[in-house]
């Protein structure tokens, strides 16, 4: 009878507790030690979560506007990433009926997580056979390295300077660009 109460009492305490216990005595098979022992094991519950993966769309493209090539020296206009447009050597910035701008894109991901981004360090524009070099690219987070607000979006606005040659070749240059952001 005490013997059929401790049996289910025991079968009840194993229920009703969170992790389930195995009783084992030593010797062999079971756990070494100085003699007789219990061995008791948690198991616990494992869990992740995926989050949505992160994203990049493009609004607008990184635009120098109509250039004068300079006839006495190089120059470079540049673009920074408010979209202030400057210029140096012999180039002259047209201002009549001509559109400069920064490129500018939003990202959208898990909210508040870092992520960074990747720019390129340079590439050629573009017009028949000839073209024009664009580096030192920046953003607007200045840092590789940046955080997404609390709704998971951020906006970035990139920047960059147009090496222009002394009497550059007239025609409309184009080329395109890699932006690249990650889950830091």
């Amino acid at each position: 009878m005490l013997k059929n109460i401790i049996y289910i009492i025991f079968t009840l305490l194993i229920w009703l507790c969170p992790a389930i216990i195995y009783a084992q005595p030593n010797g062999p098979g079971g756990p070494p030690g100085n003699g007789p022992g219990i061995q008791t094991v948690a198991v616990p519950y494992v869990t992740a979560k995926i989050v949505q993966p992160i994203q990049i769309n493009r609004l607008s493209d990184l635009e120098f506007g109509d250039i004068a090539a300079g006839t006495s020296s190089n120059g470079t206009v540049i673009i920074d990433p408010n979209g202030n447009r400057t210029s140096t050597g012999g180039v002259v910035l047209m201002t009549v009926t001509t559109n400069y701008n920064a490129a500018s894109f939003t990202v959208n991901g898990y909210p508040n997580a870092a992520f960074s981004i990747v720019l390129p360090s340079s590439i050629d524009i573009y017009s028949n056979s000839y073209s024009m070099l664009i580096n030192n690219f920046t953003s607007n987070i200045g840092a590789t390295v940046s955080v997404l607000n609390a709704l998971g979006q951020a906006n970035i606005n990139v920047g960059a300077t147009l090496n222009v040659d002394i009497n550059q070749s007239p025609g409309l240059y184009s080329g395109s660009f890699d932006v690249t952001v990650a889950y830091y």
